[in-house]
């Protein structure tokens, strides 16, 4: 990256190479998954579902560029009213959203008729409020009223909102939850606890939900997990389908692949343009370009532990910690899907699949990341002021007043 790039676009040159490089993969492969199907739906133009998609990732760099140029305190003052809009916005999906495959996970906006899935920005909005109470909390982290429950309660809530709709997101952010909490210090037997929570809220649910005859989503629940260990009903295959054209397609694959636009598969295999892109990849660029893409995600989580290493504040590590593993879980559960290691979840590929609310919110997220690391340059290049500046993250842990967001 030249000195005219550096001047405009700041923060880690790696991460911003690896979000480039995933976008061009993804138009790519988009073009190649959709051509067929807007062929035959758009009169023949090939390039209808690609160009939708473009737009999608040119206003997804667009929110990247303007949320990197601002300094990430500011993301600690707006967490919790980011988490205040969320909780409401699931609540809403829930009784007003549209429904498909039996779950009401889109919510449309009045007026300009934009869809978004309210639990993409619920996740961001939940990661930004854990990494603040995480900083302001460190001097007391192991309380289990003072620091503990501040933390679990808005978990649980986003969580069991997320659930009846989309339990794949409820589970990977749950996860994701607790990972970060385990990095800010939280005990470990209050997050034993927590996880068993989890077991039991789950449980209640599913009970909840047969007693009033609500059968539908359980009943998907557990057909893909039957379907993957091999005992599913012969009745219900519609994820064996896609799970064996997946197959196909990576056999196809080999280890070269087909060539760009080449595949044969995507003329078989349903949502070969969102949930099960990544194996259209592996046919078309074989098993090295599936590794490639792997290796991609791998170094964006080893860059943010680049990032937190040289961090001296307890906000921005977490918040960049919980971002990257909040995109990293969820780019690793599809492609074990894809790959037959994992069951059918319906997770998408982060910046790889097409979509619309997943690509912005995603952007958005990168955009975080990327101010903390364009505020560490510029914290590099400032004078020290006082001795406070010279304070590690370790110091930071015991001295809250020293955190982004600490005396907020």
């Amino acid at each position: 990256m030249n000195e005219g790039l550096k001047k405009y676009f700041r923060g880690d040159a790696v991460i911003w190479g690896v979000i480039i490089a995933l976008s061009i993969i993804s138009l790519l492969a988009v073009y190649s998954a959709t051509g067929t199907l807007a062929y035959k739906n758009q009169h023949g133009n090939t390039a209808y579902y690609v160009m939708k998609h473009f737009t999608f990732q040119l206003v997804g760099l667009f929110i990247i560029y303007v949320t990197h140029l601002i300094p990430y305190k500011y993301y600690s003052r707006l967490s919790s009213l980011f988490l205040l809009i969320s909780i409401p916005l699931l609540g809403a999906t829930l009784v007003f959203g549209r429904h498909i495959n039996d779950a009401s996970r889109w919510l449309t906006l009045p007026g300009i008729g934009f869809s978004f899935q309210s639990s993409d920005f619920a996740k961001l909005a939940l990661i930004m409020y854990l990494a603040k109470v995480l900083s302001q909390k460190q001097e007391e982290i192991k309380d289990l009223k003072k620091a503990f429950l501040p933390l679990i309660i808005p978990v649980a809530l986003v969580s069991v909102l997320i659930l009846p709709a989309n339990f794949s997101t409820a589970a990977i952010l749950f996860a994701t939850c607790i990972v970060l909490m385990f990095v800010g210090r939280v005990s470990i037997k209050h997050l034993l606890a927590l996880a068993g929570i989890g077991i039991v809220m789950l449980g209640l649910f599913i009970a909840l939900m047969l007693a009033f005859n609500q059968k539908m989503r359980i009943e998907t629940w557990v057909n893909r997990i039957e379907n993957f260990v091999g005992i599913g009903d012969s009745k219900n295959q519609d994820d064996n389908f896609q799970v064996a054209q997946a197959k196909m397609a990576i056999a196809n694959g080999g280890i070269l692949g087909k060539g760009p636009g080449n595949s044969v598969q995507r003329n078989f295999l349903p949502q070969a343009f969102s949930d099960f892109i990544y194996a259209i990849i592996i046919e078309e660029y074989g098993v090295i370009g599936g590794i490639i893409v792997l290796i991609l995600y791998l170094w964006l989580m080893f860059r943010a532990g680049m990032i937190v290493r040289k961090l001296d504040r307890t906000f921005p590590a977490f918040l960049a910690i919980g971002l990257l593993l909040l995109v990293v879980f969820q780019a690793m559960i599809n492609m074990a899907v894809a790959t037959s290691l994992f069951p059918v979840t319906g997770q998408t590929l982060p910046l790889v699949s097409r979509g619309g609310s997943s690509i912005l919110f995603t952007c958005f997220a990168m955009g975080i990341v990327l101010s903390i690391s364009r505020g560490q340059d510029i914290e590099l290049l400032e004078p020290i002021t006082n001795a406070d500046d010279n304070n590690n993250i370790t110091e930071n842990t015991n001295n809250p007043n020293n955190n982004e967001g600490g005396n907020e």
